[in-house]
C-alpha cells in the first residue's frame, strides 16, 4: 500500500518565495504518520484552503503541501479497532489541510481522534456539500440557540452571506423558521440569497457607510458573522437588547472598533466560533444535527461539483472574492 500512487494538488515554494500549484502524483508512503489511511471520495473548497494554496504562512508553515481541510471517504487501512477497512468516515478541522496533507489528494492519513464515522442520514457526497462551512454554520446556530434564541426573538443578520459559511447559515436558519437578513456586496447575488430563504438583502456598502456611532438602532436579535472588521463592528452596534452574536472569520479584517456600550447598556453577547479544535463530542453533536433535523432539502441547488483539475482558477477566484456558494471536490472526477 505504501507504494500506491495517487493524484493530489501540491503547493511548492520556490527559492524566490513564490508559490506554485500543480496536480501531480504522490505516494502513500509520503503521507504523514497516523492511525487511519482514508481513500478520499469528496472534499470541498474553503477560504482556508485558498490561503494555504497561496502560501499563507499563518495557515501552512511548511511546503510542499497538499491543502484541503475537508475529506470524506472510506477507510483503506487502520491500526485502531475503532475503524476497519471499508468504514465510511469524514474528517474536518484539526490540523488537516493546514500542516497535515489534506483532502485535495485522493488519500490522507490522520490520527484516529480526528475521524468521525459518517452519520446515518448523510452520504459521503452530502457530508462534503456541508463540509467545514456547514459545520461552522451549524455550530454558530447551536451557540445562538444555547442562549435561548428562537425565531420569535426577531431577525438574524448573516454577514458574508454568499460565502460557504454564510450561504449555508442563511439556508439552515431559514429552514429553521428564522427571518434572515443577508449581507452581500454582490448585487447579482440577490436571487441566489432569496432562493436560500433570505427575507432581506443588505448591501454591504450601506453598512460601511453607516455612521460610526457607539450604538445604532437595535435591529437584530442575533448575528452570524463570517467576516470580522467594520461589518462585525456595525453588527455589534446594531444588535438589540439581550441579543447574541457569533464570530467565525476575518476575511474583511481581524480588527474591530467598538465601545463597551453595546455590552453594558444592551447586555449583548459575542461568542467566538472555532470549528478546528473543538471537542470530538461537539463534532458528533453538530454532524448529528446536520444529518437529521437540520439537513437541508435541495442542498445541491447551490453546490457546484468540480474535479482536481478545476481547482486552480477557483482558488484565484476565491481569493479575489468572486465565489458564490459552495464548490464540492470530487476526487474521482
Amino acid at each position: 500500500m505504501n507504494q500506491l500512487s495517487f493524484r493530489a494538488m501540491v503547493v511548492e515554494e520556490t527559492e524566490d518565495h513564490r508559490f506554485i500549484r500543480r496536480i501531480t502524483e504522490k505516494t502513500v508512503s509520503a503521507l504523514p504518520k497516523g492511525d487511519v489511511l482514508i481513500k478520499v471520495h469528496y472534499s470541498s473548497l474553503n477560504y482556508k484552503d485558498a490561503l494555504s494554496a497561496n502560501g499563507n504562512k499563518g495557515v501552512t508553515r511548511r511546503y510542499p503541501h497538499t491543502p484541503g481541510v475537508d475529506a470524506a471517504g472510506e477507510v483503506a487501512e487502520s491500526t485502531v479497532s475503532d475503524f476497519v477497512v471499508g468504514d465510511r468516515v469524514l474528517v474536518t478541522g484539526h490540523d488537516m489541510g493546514m500542516n497535515t496533507s489534506g483532502g485535495f489528494g485522493q488519500y490522507i492519513r490522520v490520527p484516529a481522534q480526528w475521524v468521525v464515522p459518517l452519520p446515518k442520514g448523510l452520504t459521503l457526497k452530502e457530508s462534503m456539500m456541508f463540509g467545514t462551512a456547514g459545520f461552522t454554520a451549524a455550530l454558530s446556530l447551536i451557540r445562538l440557540e444555547e442562549t435561548g434564541l428562537t425565531p420569535k426573538n426577531g431577525q438574524i443578520l448573516v454577514t458574508g452571506a454568499t460565502g460557504g459559511v454564510g450561504s449555508l447559515a442563511v439556508a439552515i436558519l431559514s429552514q429553521r423558521g428564522y427571518s434572515v437578513a443577508a449581507v452581500t456586496g454582490k448585487a447579482e447575488a440577490k436571487d441566489f440569497l432569496t432562493s436560500l430563504g433570505a427575507k432581506e438583502i443588505v448591501d454591504r456598502q450601506t453598512i460601511l457607510d453607516a455612521p460610526n456611532k457607539p450604538l445604532m438602532p437595535g435591529r437584530y436579535a442575533g448575528v452570524i458573522d463570517t467576516v470580522g472588521g467594520p461589518i462585525l463592528s456595525y453588527a455589534i452596534r446594531s444588535t438589540q437588547y439581550g441579543g447574541v452574536l457569533t464570530c467565525c472569520g476575518n476575511a474583511a479584517s481581524a480588527e474591530i472598533q467598538v465601545t463597551v456600550y453595546p455590552f453594558i447598556l444592551r447586555g449583548i453577547r459575542l461568542i467566538g466560533i472555532d470549528s478546528a479544535e473543538c471537542s470530538m463530542e461537539l463534532h458528533h453533536k453538530v454532524w448529528q444535527r446536520l444529518s437529521s433535523d437540520w439537513k437541508l432539502t435541495g442542498l445541491d441547488r447551490f453546490v457546484k461539483e468540480v474535479g482536481l483539475d478545476d481547482l486552480e482558477p477557483l482558488i484565484s477566484k476565491m481569493m479575489a472574492g468572486g465565489i458564490t456558494g459552495r464548490y464540492l471536490l470530487n476526487l474521482n472526477k
